[in-house]
């Protein structure tokens, strides 16, 4: 019985010994926590193209004292366009990043202007638009940056020649080009394009969502001389632009 007892404490002793002596192996071979080992801080270029739409709050006034002749109406327009910009963005707090960007956008955002007024209309185009502005985002995971952004924003809009409603013909009257500053609001989605066993080491894609509003101006009609006449139309716009783009992004990675 004695020497039936020493042999299951020694039994134990070396069962006790030999999982003692596998605990740092197993230490050693579990799965270290997830680290990221990416970094979004850097400059990057992109480019891309959308759809656009604007709309604007117009009325037929008298010019020298912005006296309404007519009730307010809502003209509207759409159309593509191409984009081109780049940026820095700072990664911090380690799942935030903040940025500053510039971009342009060059297109066919076609609509028309209406004088209620003369019952007469001409075809109008945001063609150049451009922004500066900043962005905060957060990763939704490493290499996945969902964000929104704000900034100041500038359009430009071609010149009209109007035409009569009734007739369908011209009848001499012309609105010369402008452009209008204003501010924007946005966000969208980043992310890496190294998914689906697809390999581009800095290589993105963005979709983004923007609305801008624009200061409101009175554009005089114009006859075939280039002279004024004493009527206009007031012209307050509103763009909405939904994008694709790709962005390169220099020092993306450790």
């Amino acid at each position: 019985m004695k020497k039936f007892l020493l042999g299951t404490v020694a039994l134990l002793a070396l069962g006790v010994t030999a999982n003692a002596a596998d605990l740092p192996a197993r230490a050693y071979t579990k799965a270290p926590p997830m680290v990221s080992v990416y970094s979004w801080t850097g400059f990057y270029l992109n480019a891309g193209g959308g759809y656009g739409m604007w709309e604007a709050d117009t009325s037929s006034v008298l010019v020298a004292t912005g006296q309404p002749l007519t009730f307010g109406t809502q003209n509207g327009g759409r159309g593509y366009f191409g984009t081109v910009g780049g940026g820095f963005d700072y990664q911090f707090a380690p799942a935030w990043v903040a940025g500053v960007f510039a971009d342009a956008q060059f297109g066919d955002i076609k609509g028309t202007i209406s004088d209620p007024f003369r019952t007469t209309a001409g075809s109008v185009k945001n063609d150049v638009s451009w922004a500066v502005g900043a962005r905060l985002g957060y990763l939704i995971a490493p290499n996945v940056l969902s964000y929104v952004n704000a900034g100041y924003s500038h359009a430009e809009f071609t010149g009209t020649t109007q035409t009569n409603i009734a007739t369908n013909t011209p009848n001499g009257l012309f609105t010369q080009p402008f452009d209008r500053s204003g501010w924007f609001v946005g966000g969208g989605v980043e992310h890496s394009l190294n998914i689906f066993g697809f390999s581009a080491p800095g290589l993105f894609m963005k979709t983004e969502y923007r609305l801008a509003e624009y200061d409101r101006t009175t554009l005089p009609m114009v006859d075939s001389t280039g002279a004024p006449t004493a009527t206009g139309v007031t012209f307050k716009p509103y763009v909405q632009t939904f994008s694709t783009q790709l962005v390169y992004r220099f020092n993306y990675g450790r």
